[in-house]
Parts: C-alpha cells; structure tokens; sequence
C-alpha cells in the first residue's frame, strides 16, 4: 500500500496491528481521526495511555479493575460462596452480559497446554485453591472452552480440590466441542450456566 505520508503509513501500521484490523480498515480508521479536530484525537491518545497506565487486576480474581479489587468482588451483592472460573477476561465480559450468575469470578489467564509451553505454574491456579479455602467456597464452577485443553485444565484443578468438599461442576455443553465462549449467543451461554453438570459428567 502506497501512501503519501510515512507519518500516516506509521500510524495505519499501528491500527494493523490490532486483531480483526486489516490495513485499509486500518486507512480508514486513520483517515477518520485526520479528518476530527485536533482535541479529539488528543482526547482519544490520551484515554488509551491512561488506560494503559493506569488499569490494574484485581488481587482477588484476577480481572481487570481500576482499583486493587474488581467492582464484582467488592459488591457486596454477590455470592462469595460461588466462584467462576474463566480462562480469560473476555469470558467474564461474555457471563456477565447473560444476567445469569451472581457469584463472583476467578480468572486463570490462560489454560493448560504444554504444546504451547503453558503449565499450571503460569496461571493462577495456586491463588484459585487459597481462596477456595479461605473463603469456604461452596460451589466452582468451570466456564473453561470445551476443549481438550480446557478439560485437562479442570482435571488438574479437580485433582487439586480432591481432599476439599466444594461442589465442582461445569457449565452444560450446549457450547460445540471446540467453540470459545466469546463468542457464543447469550441465550445459549446463559442456559448452559443456569443448567450445569456435575464435573465427574464430563470428565472422567
């Protein structure tokens, strides 16, 4: 892509980067912030540098927060005695939009796969069994992928709550083999919470 400014290839180079952005929506993008005064693409650089700087995870479960413990954790609202367990940031996004949990959550940062060189000891797994008993949870509920990844990453946890008496069950797979959760309709992801198995259903 041929273009008259090294300044303006820099920035559509930038906007390529993004998942999902290709180059001339990237052009598009670029173009569009030329085209608005300067106070708004200064407005627009400097919430994403702030945001950058500025967001933390909660110390709690290990979503995204703007303090040291996530809105969900510190609403008092919300049943401690039930904990999610989520591969990633998305997925809490994608529950929460079903209106159908009200417990609170617990984000691993990823799922066990050793071709891709992720073991237990890069996610949070450890900080997932202390709170399990520290705060007498009642019930963990995995909204892992259903995948073989993800179902080795349960098996592990399950292994590692063997001596605990907490309740462990899985979302119900109206979710296809292999689909993420991201991505699911809100109906279906909201049934598959309020209709969830016990673990040993699954995995065996």
């Amino acid at each position: 892509m041929q273009l008259p400014s090294t300044l303006l290839e820099n920035a559509v180079a930038a906007f390529a980067k993004l998942p999902g952005i290709g180059k001339k929506t990237a052009l598009r993008l670029v173009l569009h912030l030329l085209k608005q005064d300067e106070e708004v693409t200064t407005e627009f650089g400097e919430v994403l540098q702030k945001m950058r700087k500025e967001i933390k995870f909660c110390q709690r479960c290990f979503n995204i927060s703007d303090g040291t413990i996530c809105s969900i954790c510190a609403n008092s609202g919300r049943s401690k005695e039930m904990i999610c367990v989520v591969e990633n940031i998305r997925d809490v996004i994608a529950i929460e939009n079903t209106q159908q949990y009200n417990g609170t959550y617990h984000v691993l940062g990823g799922i066990i796969s050793p071709l891709d060189g992720i073991g237990p000891d890069q996610l949070t797994i450890e900080p997932l069994i202390e709170r399990i008993k520290k705060d007498k949870v009642t019930e963990l509920i995995f909204a892992l992928n259903p995948t073989i990844q993800g179902d080795t990453t349960i098996y592990y946890i399950q292994k590692k709550l063997a001596d605990s008496s907490c309740r462990i069950t899985t979302i119900a797979r109206g979710i296809a083999f292999g689909g993420e959760l991201e991505y699911a309709d809100e109906m279906t992801l909201g049934k598959s919470i309020s209709n969830r198995q016990p673990i040993h259903q699954y995995i065996k």
